[in-house]
């Protein structure tokens, strides 16, 4: 992955130009954590040579994997990056487009990108944070913290 800062005042914008083989979701909480990225969001476009989406089932808690094994074109990915406690975390959701025209979509677990693709992130206030939801389990962004 290659970044360059293309605004260095507030907020902070960069691009983040990713290669073939890279895990974008390991990838970019790493970037924020090396970074001291406390929040950002980003928005992407690019391909995939495979992804793990996933459909968050409420009543068991947890997500449904949903493998995509094509090659795919990124029509959309955007997301936000927050820590909880000391931890950077990254919620992404992204649509898939597939060689038919169909799409697909879900929340971005995991990929590999094929040939590149291109994040545009965008520095947030250091307050948004990540707490532990009890009724869902997920750890969600909470405004009044």
């Amino acid at each position: 992955m290659r970044a360059k800062v293309l605004s260095p005042g507030e907020p902070r914008v960069m691009a983040l130009v990713f290669d073939t083989g890279e895990d974008p979701v390991a990838a970019l909480t790493d970037f924020a954590a090396d970074h001291s990225l406390r929040a950002a969001s980003f928005t992407a476009i690019g391909a995939f040579s495979e992804a793990t989406l996933g459909y968050f089932e409420w009543e068991r808690k947890e997500y449904r994997k949903i493998e995509v094994a094509e090659q795919v074109e990124v029509l959309s990915l955007m997301g936000d990056i927050a820590f909880e406690g000391e931890k950077a975390r990254l919620h992404a959701h992204v649509v898939l487009g597939r060689r038919d025209g169909s799409a697909c979509g879900g929340h971005l677990l995991a990929a590999k990108v094929r040939p590149t693709l291109e994040v545009i992130l965008t520095q947030a206030p250091s307050y948004l944070a990540r707490v532990h939801d009890p009724e869902s389990g997920l750890a969600l962004i909470r405004l009044d913290r």
